[in-house]
């Protein structure tokens, strides 16, 4: 016998709102019970009820609180739910200009399996893709997760993504993938869907859903590295711009009488701040051997000649998020990247600037910080991006939620 039009509605109604729970699991790992009532607008009772239906499914399970952000709070702390292991995998793919970093995790966003490798990727796509392939096949191996579970594949990559075609959008920044289609490539190559972001938006995603900037609607993340960028989160969703290139902050002009960039402008932001930029500085007294973690540890010891470059970085790029400030009036100002490991050495500066370049209110109303993160923000967004970009892959995954109870 056929279902009633009434019953059938009700059980369409009831499959609608178990997808709105999974949504909310999906987008965060995990979440309480009352978590997923005040995001999805459902009553505790409903909730309660789609979620024991899940559990009963072998959908989603009972974690207690893993940390002390998790368990925040007075009295006892929520029992958190999360999607099943066995629902599916996700990759997070993080090609920096000198690092490959490769990590799979469950649905959860909980990773279970992560390599990484030292890799100059910036002259030769076919490189950084072949590698990519190699560390994916080493992680899965690891956590021993068959390829068809993985439901999505996130990469980053230290340039500007045009969304319409999918490929690097600068010729200067990344020669060596100039008209890739970075998706498309990787897909061909792993034989699994892949959806592509620049770095810095990774980072931001990263940091907003699990690091300094969660619960926060409007960031701005900059990674400071080898090159600097910016990503920018507005209403709580990644910000691209017309194009893509939303974010470039490394190319906003510092010295009008600089050193040329490699993006053929003169005096940006990179040329005077970025990683490279204060190797050079430092050439003449302290030599050519330093890197980036040298710097740093020197001027925690109180080296003057690493103090002052570090902390001339910090102005500039102060200076130059002060700008970013008055235009979009961000909460939140969330500092990764290798030159982070600073700290205050860094960002004192940085807020000094910012207080002095940016109209008083905005400066005011943006806290800087470094990120929580650290190195693992930009996978840890690839991550959330395969997650929150994959079609439902609960669905697909287990064949349907209807199939799923009886």
């Amino acid at each position: 016998m056929g279902l009633s039009p009434r019953t059938g509605s009700l059980e369409s109604l009831r499959e609608h709102n178990l997808l709105r729970v999974i949504d909310v699991l999906l987008a965060q790992g995990t979440a309480s019970r009352a978590e997923i009532a005040r995001q999805t607008g459902l009553s505790r009772t409903t909730v309660s009820s789609l979620v024991t239906e899940l559990i009963a499914r072998g959908l989603v399970t009972e974690r207690e609180p893993s940390d002390e952000r998790d368990a925040a709070g007075a009295g006892r702390p929520p029992v958190l739910l999360a999607l099943d292991r066995s629902a599916g995998a996700a990759i997070g793919i993080d090609v920096g200009h000198s690092h490959l970093r490769v990590a799979v995790a469950d649905l959860s966003h909980a990773i279970l399996a992560q390599a990484e490798r030292a890799l100059d990727v910036d002259q030769s796509a076919g490189d950084g893709f072949a590698a990519a392939v190699e560390l994916v096949d080493e992680v899965l191996a690891a956590a021993g997760i068959p390829r068809d579970r993985v439901v999505n594949v996130g990469m980053g990559v230290p340039g500007p993504i045009r969304h319409v075609t999918g490929s690097v959008g600068s010729s200067s920044i990344l020669p060596g993938w100039v008209d890739v289609r970075v998706g498309e490539e990787m897909e061909r190559r792993l034989g699994l869907p892949v959806v592509v972001e620049n770095d810095a938006n990774l980072g931001a995603l990263g940091e907003a859903r699990f690091g300094a900037g969660r619960g926060v609607q409007e960031i701005v993340y900059l990674k400071v590295s080898t090159g600097i960028g910016a990503g920018i989160v507005i209403g709580g969703r990644i910000h691209h711009g017309a194009g893509g290139t939303a974010g470039e902050i490394g190319h906003l002009l510092a010295n009008e009488d600089g050193h040329v960039c490699r993006c053929g402008n003169r005096g940006c932001l990179e040329t005077v701040a970025a990683a490279p930029s204060l190797l050079e500085q430092l050439s003449r007294t302290h030599g050519t051997d330093l890197d980036i973690e040298d710097v740093i540890g020197l001027a925690r010891g109180g080296d003057p000649g690493c103090r002052r470059v570090i902390a001339d970085a910090g102005q500039h790029i102060g200076r130059a998020v002060a700008m970013l400030c008055n235009l979009l009036n961000p909460a939140r100002i969330i500092v990764g990247g290798d030159l982070s490991a600073a700290g205050d050495l860094l960002l004192d500066p940085l807020r000094g600037a910012l207080r002095r370049y940016a109209i008083p209110t905005a400066a005011e109303d943006a806290v800087v910080t470094t990120g929580l993160l650290g190195e693992q923000a930009e996978v840890r967004g690839a991550i959330a991006l395969a997650i929150g970009e994959a079609d439902r892959p609960l669905v697909q995954a287990t064949g349907g939620l209807a199939a799923g109870g009886s």
